[in-house]
């Protein structure tokens, strides 16, 4: 019956959602990567196109025009394919030693997760990262007490976000059908079209995220007016990628679902 469905599944990004508050671990691997190449670009360039698979995170960068403009500038030539590829290989070594530093929980994690998995929900992750990478961050969340029960990485699928095909792969081996009964949580744009494209919920969250991109100190030390601020402009972007909802906080998420399953149960899907 239609009004029947309850969410049965939430998905979860890591990088800003589960772990590293701000999504500082990417956005300073990235800076690095850009500069073995000679190229200086800025934290704000960087989080323009986080949340995708970083060999197309990459080649995106490349296309802005002020980055493509400094690369003809320092290299006498436009880039091409070969130069995102060898991007993507120093980027790798750098992801390692940075995930390690900057895979602390995020608030809150411990007792979210415990009361979802209290309500019989199945709890499961996509990421930007390859799974070579994403290991470290699966075995530094273990050691934390966290565990999902199944993770999928950028380089599982045919290709990662936007597409949907993390989330169906991990709705394949959870058993959960329709995508109705799947939330999908992250702090980026295509994290919120990752849920959108597989036919779930989308839910923002915005301050440990990267639209904000602060550390937990600096956030702590904000007037609740620059809070407000940061809160605001990166929930207006989040929204306007599609998100069902966002939130400042992830605890927050267990009241945004009983509304999602009261919405349902009124025959209202995604």
């Amino acid at each position: 019956m239609p009004g029947s469905l309850k969410i049965q599944l939430v998905v979860f990004d890591w990088a800003g959602t589960l772990v590293d508050y701000g999504c500082l671990a990417q956005a300073r691997a990235f800076l690095e990567a850009f500069a073995k190449s000679k190229l200086m670009l800025t934290t704000a360039q960087v989080r323009w196109s986080m949340g995708l698979h970083n060999y197309e995170h990459i080649h995106a960068l490349l296309e802005m025009p002020p980055i493509s403009e400094q690369f003809q500038m320092v290299h006498g030539r436009p880039w091409t394919d070969a130069d995102v590829m060898n991007i993507y290989d120093d980027l790798a070594p750098l992801q390692f030693d940075s995930v390690r530093q900057y895979s602390h929980l995020t608030p809150h994690v411990l007792e979210v997760l415990a009361e979802l998995r209290s309500r019989g929900l199945k709890v499961g992750t996509t990421s930007d990262y390859a799974r070579s990478i994403a290991e470290c961050v699966y075995e530094a969340a273990r050691l934390q007490g966290i565990e999902a029960d199944t993770n999928v990485a950028a380089d599982d699928t045919p290709s990662a976000r936007p597409a949907p095909w993390m989330m169906f792969r991990l709705m394949s081996e959870l058993n959960v059908f329709p995508p109705a009964t799947v939330v999908k949580i992250g702090d980026t744009i295509p994290d919120i079209e990752e849920g959108l494209n597989a036919g779930c919920w989308s839910i923002g969250i915005t301050a440990g995220g990267s639209e904000v991109g602060m550390t937990l100190a600096d956030w702590q030390s904000l007037t609740n007016v620059d809070r407000s601020y940061h809160i605001d402009r990166a929930a207006r972007k989040l929204y306007g990628a599609g998100a069902h909802y966002v939130i400042p906080s992830l605890v927050d998420l267990p009241n945004v679902i009983d509304r999602i399953n009261e919405r349902m149960e009124t025959g209202e899907r995604p």
